[in-house]
């Protein structure tokens, strides 16, 4: 236990110096025109040393916050969800686009009797068999799924289940959020980041790399690296860009982690000012009901 607080605190003492040579050193990740660079990009984009530069990071913001300006954590809070819902808004239209595709396949396929859809001017024109645009509407649906779900949490539009939370206090409501979003949360999206980014290179590139790959075996292997993007649908004319999904994945891991934060720091935040600071610059899509966005409008501060 004691070397595991060692290693802990180690890290999180390097962190500034290993975000400090990132910074100052661009080129030794970001030359994509470099096999080692693209190697390197790989390796830390999921190593202990950047989890460590974002858990420090993470640490810093909330200590400010806590013992100097606690305005600090509530532009944090707003800057997060309101990524999140910007984000979310604009992923949303997919659901519409996957509407309106499945509609204009059935009228092509069942009534005009239609191959495939031509979309662009003639000579430059995007066309594809009809198979393609039913296969893809997967990806719009996933589209929905992977950028709107911090969104939706924003919203209050998860399900949960409930066994003791609404029976509490509302101090205590607070303490319970806090506790999940560190032991459940972040852990769980941390692990599975960890994975989904590995998992996403390797539809990518080659040679093939993992989570327990080493940076020297990594960049020994630059030597015959060259990109390999995944095009292989299920169908001879089908979807054939499914590596857009594991970009998704990665995507999804990402909004949870940053909506982590923001949840972890709007609890933290209420639990201290009490009820009146209940959904404080809480930014929620009206309902339709005026009374009820007047008064949701008011408990939150907006206007």
């Amino acid at each position: 236990m004691i070397d595991f607080i060692s290693w802990v605190l180690q890290n999180i003492a390097f962190a500034p110096y290993h975000l400090f040579v990132a910074i100052t050193n661009p080129g030794a990740w970001l030359d994509w025109a470099n096999p080692e660079a693209v190697m390197r990009f790989i390796y830390y984009g999921a190593s202990v040393e950047f989890f460590f530069v974002v858990f420090t990071t993470f640490l810093l913001i909330t200590a400010l916050g806590m013992a100097w300006k606690r305005e600090i954590l509530w532009w944090g809070v707003r800057i997060l969800e309101g990524m999140a819902n910007v984000v979310g808004r604009t992923a949303a239209w997919a659901g519409l686009v996957m509407v309106l595709v499945q509609v204009m396949i059935v009228f092509l396929q069942r009534i005009f009797r239609a191959a495939e859809i031509q979309l662009g001017p003639l000579g430059t024109a995007f066309s594809q068999d009809l198979s393609w645009w039913a296969e893809g509407l997967k990806f719009h649906n996933a589209l929905v799924v992977c950028l709107c779900v911090s969104y939706t949490f924003v919203q209050g539009g998860h399900v949960r289940v409930d066994l003791v939370y609404s029976a509490v206090k509302f101090r205590t409501k607070r303490m319970i959020d806090m506790f999940g979003c560190l032991v459940f949360m972040m852990p769980a999206i941390v692990i599975t980041y960890l994975y989904s980014w590995f998992f996403m290179w390797r539809h990518l590139m080659t040679p093939s790399v993992t989570s327990t790959s080493e940076l020297d075996r990594m960049l020994m292997q630059s030597r015959i690296f060259r990109w390999n993007v995944e095009t292989i649908g299920f169908s001879p004319n089908g979807f054939n860009a499914y590596f857009l999904f594991k970009i998704l994945i990665v995507l999804f891991c990402v909004l949870v982690f940053l909506q982590a934060i923001a949840f972890f720091w709007r609890s933290y935040l209420e639990w201290l000012e009490g009820e009146d600071s209940a959904d404080k610059y809480l930014d929620r899509d009206k309902s339709g009901n005026e009374a009820e966005d007047l008064e949701h409008a008011i408990h939150t501060g907006s206007t």
